[in-house]
């Protein structure tokens, strides 16, 4: 069980990077692997715990023998409530615990390094911290609030950018004429669309990890939510997408298996 072993980030950078990854992983448990996790939290078994490790992968077993343990301890005993609560409630109480389990790793590593210099700590926690903040916690993508914000942010982007367009190709309409100006206007048109499609994808959030849309990911939007989506986090490739009449993601396809 990889839990930490050797690995003992150091760096504000490295500890961030250590923490993504364990997040990645989790999410993964509770949204795309969710019928995976399910079945391995028996309830017959013994007290079982959720890691998250660096690698993006994810793991239910027996927590660590050695006291103190190497890292903190994720919540104890996830799988005694599994068939005692609804699905989505049981859910959202084991991200809710991965989230505190998470920022306990995250801050274990600053205190026990330091970061850099004695002076410098409390300046590094602070940015760990607003590092941290910026990504969506578990329990939002886990309940659909992750996604409600990306939604709102989006309509938000998309009725500013169609008003901005809107008042350009007005302006631009008026203050041309005669064939070749229309061509050049027509031209300016569309390279002002290309720059502002770039500006309103680069504010776009995955749904899933939380991260922002990089022109070199392939994305895939849900029919259902109109959430966007990295393909890797959904495990979609663009070959299989073009054989998919009407995408839904993980938490829509979950909604409709368990209504």
């Amino acid at each position: 069980m990889d839990v930490g072993g050797q690995y003992n980030p150091r760096t504000v950078e490295e500890v961030f990077r250590d923490f993504k990854g364990r997040r990645a992983g989790m999410i993964k448990a509770l949204t795309t692997d969710v019928e995976d996790f399910h079945q391995r939290c028996d309830p017959e078994k013994e007290n079982l715990c959720l890691y998250g490790y660096p690698s993006e992968q994810w793991e239910v077993t027996l927590p660590a023998e050695e006291v103190p343990p190497e890292l903190p301890e994720p919540a104890l005993g996830i799988n005694f409530a599994r068939d005692g609560m609804q699905e989505k409630e049981w859910l959202s109480l084991v991200a809710v615990h991965s989230d505190a389990w998470l920022l306990a790793v995250a801050f274990y590593f600053g205190a026990r390094f330091g970061f850099d210099k004695a002076d410098r700590l409390l300046y590094c926690r602070k940015r760990l911290f607003n590092m941290i903040n910026e990504l969506p916690t578990i329990f939002e993508v886990v309940t659909g609030a992750a996604k409600k914000q990306v939604k709102e942010k989006s309509s938000v982007s998309n009725h500013s950018g169609s008003k901005s367009k809107s008042n350009s190709k007005s302006q631009r309409v008026s203050e041309t004429q005669g064939r070749y100006s229309k061509q050049l206007q027509q031209k300016e048109e569309d390279d002002g669309l290309d720059e502002e499609e770039d500006d309103e994808h680069g504010d776009t959030l995955c749904g899933a990890c939380g991260e922002h849309y990089a022109a070199d990911e392939f994305w895939i939007c849900c029919d259902i939510c109109e959430v966007w989506f990295h393909g890797k986090c959904v495990k979609i490739t663009p070959a299989r997408a073009q054989h998919i009449k009407q995408y839904k993601c993980p938490s829509c396809s979950n909604k409709r298996v368990m209504q």
